[in-house]
């Protein structure tokens, strides 16, 4: 009996150890490209212990300048050769933040290294790109994942774990409606490096319709389990011709499911930032209205207001660790959620089927 408890006591102590271990592994990260207006997040907040920037490539000096001044970041760490900065550096993880449609180039030359690639939304320009990636990540075994800042708001899990785990009280889902933009992005002001690829129809593959129409794809696509849809409507305007000639700054996208009807209004004519959705089902309704409020009713009862904890649902708010996260192999992201390839491939077949629809001015089948 003593050694028998012995032998449990010390085999606790190892896991115990193990995990102790793996918790304070530290994780080399780069960044790719500075450009999007998001960038700033890992230097400002998004830099935990536990992660190492070892390199950050940016073809623009001017602007990696300006980030090393902003961030007092050492010289040694700034390269214009993507190729020779993975070579030189051997991260463990890179952070792509430039043009959507150089998103796919990065996983070309980080993917046949086993580097792990964590791109800003959405995933790509293209559905053709999007599958490339694909392919190469699941040819060399990396994780491939795409960040939305809804991904990390508490309101948007507790909205899907309603449904999910209380379906008796809300049925099955009927209606789900998104609202997320802002005023456009030169109105709010978005950096000028930002700004010149963001209304580029080719480097960010459309205006309002890509930029906030994947938001809704992406939350769509999680609730509804990764369902295939079975046809895509669109209207896309552009109401200040004047400031975005080339692309889209308003659009509406339905998404028509067997039993059930998703609606975008992806816009940059909102008269402030919206990221809000509502969801309705056969018993009941969830409407969040930011982060971490929402309001709920169910059938014979009042609609009660509450605040999603991100604790008690073990969402992560900061992206750059749950990424650390996914590489240790602390987290398994579960199929069809927020970040994972498997939906974002399905998010750019929204997508791509919204811009198809809005061009021919017809419903658009997805194919099988």
């Amino acid at each position: 009996m003593i050694k028998a408890s012995l032998k449990t006591t010390l085999f606790i102590l190892m896991l115990l150890f193990t995990f102790s271990l793996s918790a304070q592994e530290t994780v080399k990260f780069a960044m790719v490209g500075l450009s999007h207006g998001h960038s700033p997040w890992f230097f400002e907040w998004g830099k935990e212990e536990g992660m190492e920037l070892v390199g950050v490539y940016e073809p623009d000096k001017s602007l990696s300048g300006a980030f090393r001044q902003r961030y007092q970041l050492p010289e040694t760490l700034m390269y214009t050769d993507l190729a020779k900065m993975l070579q030189e550096t051997q991260p463990d993880g890179i952070l792509v933040f430039g043009a959507i449609a150089d998103h796919v180039e990065a996983v070309k030359a980080a993917a046949p290294m086993g580097i792990h690639v964590m791109v800003e939304k959405p995933l790509a320009t293209t559905l053709s790109d999007a599958r490339t990636m694909a392919q190469l990540a699941r040819e060399n075994s990396i994780h491939l994942l795409t960040d939305y800042e809804t991904s990390w708001y508490p309101a948007t899990e507790q909205a899907f774990r309603f449904f999910e785990e209380q379906q008796t009280r809300f049925g099955e889902i009927r209606k789900m409606v998104f609202h997320h933009g802002h005023e456009g992005p030169k109105e709010i002001g978005v950096g000028s490096e930002f700004l010149e690829w963001l209304t580029d129809p080719v480097k960010n593959g459309g205006g309002a319709v890509v930029d906030f129409g994947c938001y809704g794809a992406n939350i769509m696509t999680y609730l509804m389990h990764g369902k295939k849809p079975i046809a895509v409507t669109a209207i896309t305007k552009t109401y200040k011709p004047e400031t975005y000639p080339e692309v889209d700054d308003e659009a509406t996208i339905i998404v028509d499911y067997e039993n059930s009807q998703g609606i975008i209004q992806a816009s940059w004519n909102w008269p402030f930032n919206r990221k809000d959705m509502e969801v309705y089902g056969e018993k009941g309704y969830v409407i969040t209205k930011d982060d971490v409020q929402l309001y709920y009713r169910t059938k014979g009862a009042d609609e009660k207001q509450m605040k999603a904890v991100a604790a008690e649902l073990d969402v992560e708010t900061n992206p750059f660790e749950y990424f650390r996260e996914v590489i240790v192999g602390e987290r398994v992201p579960e199929a069809y959620s927020p970040y994972t390839l498997e939906n974002n491939l399905r998010v750019m077949e929204i997508l791509d089927a919204a811009r198809k629809s809005a061009e021919q001015g017809e419903r658009v089948v997805l194919q099988e």
